[in-house]
């Protein structure tokens, strides 16, 4: 290592400031700052000193998304070889989903990291590190079969347009990540929602076993007929409880483990990283309007509205939503009651989407992008009110 770092070091010249690669400076900073430690230090505008930089800040979310992350490729394979009728074992399950999903995260990543780079030469700043978090972000929020070509125009969707185009990394208003995946659903409905998208089957080689239908717990949920509730048409398509808390059921390859979410929760919680106030916040909102739903159920009302509040967060990317998404340090709200309002309205907008638009059954996206633009709003009224306080005392 330390041959590399002096030949990282004999280069620096040639992109410090006047020299023939300064240009090029942010690809050099980049580099360094990802082999070895930097001794550059803020020298201008207030900030706050602390040992929890920016790269330290973004790597810890990156470590706790592994646990979805690795549950996901062995799922991925799992609810392939299930669709097949064969039985494989943990490591051909982890494998096979491990080469299904693997070039969605390596497109992410070059796709995304290149509109990166290209800001950040264009602007001559440094490349932040937060795009560590989109990359990996991005893809688990994907269905294992999206094209290629279409992951890469979502990535660089949800860069340029839902970070770049507002000035950068602590800028942006929307979840860069999330704005990709909006762009996707409404631009390429097919390859993003339905049944036959969730797993990875080629139509082509395998053979489906009868009865296969590709339906997520959600889209079951929403599919049930007559006066069936939605609670046991999800049971009679085969899901049960403690598999959608455990996530052996198909969905975005990323999303489905409810344990693995907690999992990241715990070691987000625990560095001071994640906001425990939003995720807490974020599950009784949708607790409350899952309840108030089961309330208004009745003979002719939709059959999602009478699904037990508690199985709301089971499914879908709600739990990746409130742990990894909703807590965006950057889009969330920032004062401590703006954070419990925030989450709230999150949690209550997500369940009453699925409630009233059959035609969308995830309504965690919408919901945190609707926050994220309202999060700045509520953080005004909160300082204003904090402001009126303390001048009655006066």
């Amino acid at each position: 290592m330390k041959f590399l770092h002096d030949l990282i070091e004999k280069q620096k010249p040639l992109f410090d400031k006047g020299g023939k690669l300064e240009k090029y400076f942010p690809i050099f900073e980049m580099t360094e700052t990802i082999l070895f430690w930097t001794n550059a230090r803020t020298k201008s505008g207030p900030h706050i000193r602390g040992g929890l930089d920016t790269k330290r800040y973004m790597m810890m979310v990156v470590v706790a998304l592994l646990p979805m992350t690795l549950f996901g490729m062995y799922n991925t394979g799992l609810q392939h070889f299930q669709a097949v009728g064969e039985v494989a074992s943990f490591m051909d399950a982890f494998m096979f989903g491990f080469w299904q999903v693997l070039p969605l995260i390596i497109v992410s990543y070059a796709v995304g990291g290149f509109w990166e780079v290209l800001f950040a030469i264009i602007r001559k700043h440094e490349v932040n590190e937060g795009f560590l978090v989109t990359g990996l972000l991005f893809p688990l929020i994907l269905p294992a079969t999206m094209p290629l070509w279409q992951a890469a125009i979502g990535i660089s969707f949800g860069v340029v347009i839902g970070k770049e185009v507002f000035g950068g990394t602590g800028m942006n208003i929307l979840n860069p990540a999330l704005t990709g995946r909006a762009f996707l659903f409404f631009a390429y409905p097919g390859k993003i929602s339905g049944d036959k998208v969730w797993i990875a089957i080629d139509s082509a080689k395998d053979k489906v076993i009868d009865g296969f239908s590709g339906a997520t717990p959600l889209l079951a949920a929403t599919s049930a007929e007559g006066n069936q509730s939605a609670a046991t048409a999800v049971s009679e398509a085969g899901f049960s409880v403690m598999d959608m808390f455990y996530g052996f059921v198909p969905g975005s390859w990323g999303e489905t483990s409810v344990l693995a979410a907690l999992i990241g929760a715990a070691i987000l919680i625990v560095t001071g990283v994640g906001s425990w106030r939003i995720m807490l916040s974020v599950v009784l909102g949708g607790m409350a309007m899952g309840t108030l739903m089961n309330m208004l159920a009745g003979e002719g009302s939709s059959p999602i509205l009478s699904l037990p509040a508690y199985m709301h967060l089971l499914m879908g990317g709600f739990a990746l939503g409130t742990v990894f998404m909703a807590t965006d340090p950057v889009s969330a709200a920032q004062t401590s009651t703006g954070k419990w309002i925030y989450g709230f309205l999150i949690g209550l907008l997500a369940v009453l989407i699925r409630a009233v638009n059959p035609a969308y059954p995830e309504g965690m996206m919408l919901a945190i992008l609707f926050m994220n633009v309202f999060a700045p709003l509520i953080d005004y009224f909160v300082v204003q009110a904090n402001i009126k306080r303390r001048l009655s005392r006066a």
